[in-house]
């Protein structure tokens, strides 16, 4: 390790990125950011809210990038992925908000217990397809991550970190293009999934998942190899 308290390596795109380096400080650990994403907003044509009966909010990015048109949508009953999306919700003025999670499987699950058929989900332009069952799901991307950074810039980083960390498998597949081979042997990378740490390749010195895709469950795992 590079020093005392182990240094985590945060590449995920802001505010996301201060979020989790605030909590892994909190927890002892030295967190350097570096967004190797940054988050844009999309155009999007908002169809009837009239045709749903729920929404779904995989990110808070969605609120964060929405827009105006958001608006139509206040009537209607939220599921989102975990408590800080559901705050971001209630801030904008959705009034009915439910938590479900950690992923879009366990939402569909929860829409589909809860009675909805026809949900609206508001993602990104790189969402992951989930079976969804009985439901009719109309999606509209309404933000988009584009490249940020750059290797030449993130090298330096490089010397001063012990683990990176991988929030998406885009996010494993970037990391793994811009840090050489001789770099990655003396790094941990742990990613927020199994299928984020096997988009990271090969030739770390360790490459964990964490047992749930949540940044608590991340920033614990980070924490336990390097005790």
């Amino acid at each position: 390790m590079t020093g005392a308290a182990p240094a985590l390596l945060v590449c995920r795109p802001q505010p996301g990125a201060e979020a989790t380096a605030r909590r892994a400080r909190a927890m002892g650990m030295e967190a350097l950011v570096y967004p190797l994403f940054r988050v844009e907003p999309l155009a999007w044509d908002a169809p009837d809210p009239a045709a749903f009966d729920a929404l779904m909010l995989s990110s808070a990015n969605g609120l964060r990038h929405g827009g105006p048109k958001l608006a139509l949508y206040h009537d209607l009953p939220v599921v989102a992925v975990g408590e800080p999306t559901a705050e971001a919700a209630r801030a904008h003025g959705f009034r009915r908000v439910t938590v479900a999670g950690p992923d879009a499987r366990a939402m569909i699950a929860a829409l589909g217990e809860a009675g909805h058929r026809h949900v609206l989900h508001l993602c990104g332009a790189d969402y992951r397809k989930a079976d969804p069952g009985a439901l009719r799901i109309v999606r509209r991307p309404v933000y988009r991550a584009v490249e940020a950074g750059s290797g030449e810039e993130l090298a330096p980083l490089l010397q001063r970190a012990d683990i990176v960390l991988a929030h998406s498998p885009r996010a494993a597949q970037r990391l793994a293009a811009l840090i050489p081979a001789e770099a990655r042997a003396r790094l941990a990378l742990v990613a927020i999934s199994p299928a984020a740490r096997d988009a990271a390749g090969e030739g770390w010195r360790r490459a964990l998942a964490a047992p749930t895709p949540d940044d608590p469950a991340l920033l614990v795992l980070a924490r336990q190899i390097c005790q």
